[in-house]
């Protein structure tokens, strides 16, 4: 006979409690003991399992571990070949040489437009992670060799990468939701474009002017890099640096073969026999490979390391990479386990007859069901069919309601979204300073969408 343990049953409000204790455990864990992230975000994940009654109380680790598991199955060679990319073009020069770029063709003192655009644009076809971990060293050469603005710098790439990551197919997330509501993918990604593009303005670049006058966050070790391997490479005259192709190849090789992928499996089909060549070479585990490759041969081409010593520094920098992708994937667990226990469901079920307008009833449930649980894309899901019954009722395109959802999903990334994570990790920056900046450009983000979203809708309704 087997026996189901349940040690706490806590009725109709269970959902509401595991988050609770979630929330509780990763707040005290992390702020009041400031436990390594890693070792916090398990035994916070372990908190929400143990105290729900929709997990089996036996399957509690388990659960966590498998949940663990498929985070890194998502982001773990990604990560790592980021950690190869990053060192590689840092130490190189090359990252330096593309800055250098930047500044030749929109002046000195400029950069943060360069990375804000460079974002906004890649973002479109590639995951944000994936445009996080090309466009970080760049960031940090810029702080290196300005000195200063590197709070603007990160703001500015991950608030544009975040918002066409969110409001513009073909990324998976807004074409999931343009499917579900049956929205014209065409009318969609113009509406993502009119809607994203001043909701990215104010919160990658209007909100990173403001907080980078008030917080200096300083150049780290990160990515196995070292401040002064960076600084180094500051003081290199232009002609003894990696040449401009040559240097962007790596960020090139990416976003082509990504892109190439999400263009054939949008406009040809996913049943296609291109179909089945993108998706083999334009998987972020294969494409980020390629980008490593090469960054790392332009890194061993410029640098006099013996083999032994080459293979040495990509192995630090894959220790590094180990370590972010690791606090990544626990991150996406502990969001995995409040979705386990059905807070998100909850979350959900109590925000759908508010008794607002349509699209700020979705934006509503989003970001509600976004905070509880952390996943962007389960919002979206989640949210998409709630609303879908609903779409006949819209007095406005479908696109509109496509874009709240997305903004709602963007809504307030913490502790339980792996992207907060990889923001922090990648950057170099601590949890306080990833709080205000990346945290906040979210809240800004969801906000913001949601009111460019109203003011587009009115003005042009393409009903």
């Amino acid at each position: 006979m087997e026996f189901a343990v349940v040690p706490m049953q806590l009725g109709g409000q269970a959902p509401l409690i595991s988050l609770a204790v979630g929330v509780a455990a990763i707040v005290f864990l992390l702020v009041v003991l400031d436990l390594p992230p890693f070792v916090a975000l398990v035994i916070s994940g372990f908190a929400v399992g143990t105290v729900s009654p929709a997990i089996p109380f036996a399957n509690v680790p388990a659960d966590y571990a498998s949940a663990f598991g498929e985070g890194m199955a998502d982001i773990g060679i990604p990560i790592l070949m980021a950690a190869v990319i990053g060192k590689a073009m840092i130490e190189s020069g090359a990252a330096d040489r593309i800055v250098r770029g930047f500044n030749a063709l929109f002046g000195e003192g400029k950069t943060e437009l360069s990375l804000f655009g460079s974002s906004f644009v890649i973002a479109i076809p590639v995951f944000f992670d994936n445009v996080f971990y090309l466009l970080a060293p760049l960031a940090r050469a810029a702080r290196s060799r300005t000195g200063k603005n590197y709070t603007l710098y990160i703001v500015a790439v991950g608030a544009a990468g975040a918002v066409t990551h969110g409001f513009v197919p073909p990324t998976p997330g807004p074409l999931l939701a343009a499917t579900e509501l049956d929205a014209n993918l065409g009318t969609t990604i113009l509406i993502g474009l009119l809607t994203g593009l001043p909701t990215a303005t104010v919160a990658g670049l209007g909100y990173g002017y403001w907080i980078n006058r008030r917080i200096d966050i300083p150049l780290r070790d990160a990515m196995g890099t070292t401040v002064d391997e960076i600084e180094e490479k500051v003081q290199t005259p232009t002609s003894a640096l990696p040449g401009l192709f040559e240097s962007s190849l790596p960020i090139l090789l990416a976003v082509l073969l990504v892109g190439a992928n999400t263009a054939v499996e949008t406009f040809v089909g996913e049943n296609t026999p291109a179909a089945s060549v993108t998706s083999y070479i334009g998987d972020p585990n294969f494409a980020l490979t390629v980008a490593a490759l090469a960054a790392a041969f332009t890194f061993y081409r410029v640098t006099d390391f013996s083999d032994e010593s080459f293979s040495d520094e990509l192995t630090d920098a894959l220790q590094s990479g180990g370590n972010i992708a690791a606090i990544t994937a626990a991150g996406g667990a502990f969001g995995a386990m409040l979705a386990e226990a059905g807070a998100g469901e909850y979350i959900a079920g109590g925000l759908e007859n508010i008794g607002l307008g349509l699209l700020v009833t979705a934006w509503v449930i989003a970001a509600g069901v976004r905070v509880v649980q952390g996943s962007a894309t389960v919002a979206i899901v989640t949210t998409a069919g709630i609303m879908a019954p609903f779409t006949g009722e819209l007095t406005v395109n479908a696109a509109y309601l496509v874009m709240v959802i997305g903004a709602g999903a963007t809504f307030c990334s913490w502790y339980n979204d792996s992207g907060f994570w990889i923001v922090k990790e990648i950057g170099g920056l601590t949890q306080a300073e990833t709080l205000k900046t990346w945290t906040v450009a979210t809240i800004l983000i969801g906000v913001g969408g949601l009111i460019s979203t109203l003011v587009f809708a009115t003005i042009l309704p393409f009903a």
